[in-house]
């Protein structure tokens, strides 16, 4: 049994239900929605929010199982994990069967691809030395902290030819997999026996503010 689970607050500091913003005409959860259930491997598809006007959206889908997620885990600082536990809880006390993989689609990451969720899924269940897998994205830029306001680079002496840089990557958010054993012992969707999955920038794409959804918007508008 593989449950996805779509943690979805109504609360965002950024933009105001950032969740259910218009994106190409689309609320923007609906990309995840569908990715979801086009997944040849989940089982189950789960929202988890607190807010009815998303609840309302997702009427619409008929195998989509939406979880009213307590207040008390629904403000800014609640972890991820605390709703993915919450959902598989509820889940088993009616009667349904244990997951034995829990994956997390956040609804921020529209262009992600159901070919990049059904990998991570089957690298899960087929590389016992892994306990969860995340994707990342590789990236040429330079990274550093400032000290004391000065610029530090994290890698020392990189070179200013961007094709000669040591390669760097960053974690994308996009999905999740993890075994539920791990996700219930140590409240974490990620273990210490990580696989890494490398996805395209345009699959990356995480939407946090409004420039986000212009970029977005015209990625969608070209295809």
């Amino acid at each position: 049994m593989i449950y996805g689970i779509i943690p979805a607050r109504g609360g965002s500091k950024s933009i105001p239900l950032k969740n259910i913003k218009l994106l190409n005409g689309k609320p923007l959860i609906e990309y995840t929605i569908e990715s979801g259930l086009k997944s040849k491997k989940i089982d189950k598809l789960i929202v988890s929010t607190d807010h009815d006007d998303i609840i309302n959206i997702c009427k619409k889908y008929e195998k989509l199982i939406v979880i009213k997620r307590p207040s008390s885990i629904s403000d800014d600082k609640s972890p991820t994990e605390l709703s993915l536990i919450h959902v598989c809880e509820t889940l088993v006390k009616k009667g349904n069967q244990v997951p034995k993989i829990v994956v997390t689609l956040e609804p921020t990451s529209p262009l992600r691809k159901t070919s990049t969720i059904d990998d991570c899924i089957d690298i899960l269940l087929n590389k016992n030395e892994y306990d969860s897998v995340m994707c990342i994205c590789e990236t040429d830029s330079c990274f550093g902290n400032i000290v004391d306001n000065k610029f530090q680079h994290t890698i020392k002496n990189q070179p200013r030819r961007r094709q000669d840089r040591e390669k760097m990557y960053f974690e994308t958010g996009n999905v999740y997999v993890t075994k539920y054993e791990n996700l219930i012992s140590n409240k974490r969707v990620l273990g210490k026996k990580i696989y890494p999955y490398v996805v395209d920038k345009i699959s990356a794409m995480d939407i946090n503010d409004e420039d986000d959804f212009r970029i977005a918007e015209a990625i969608l508008s070209s295809r």
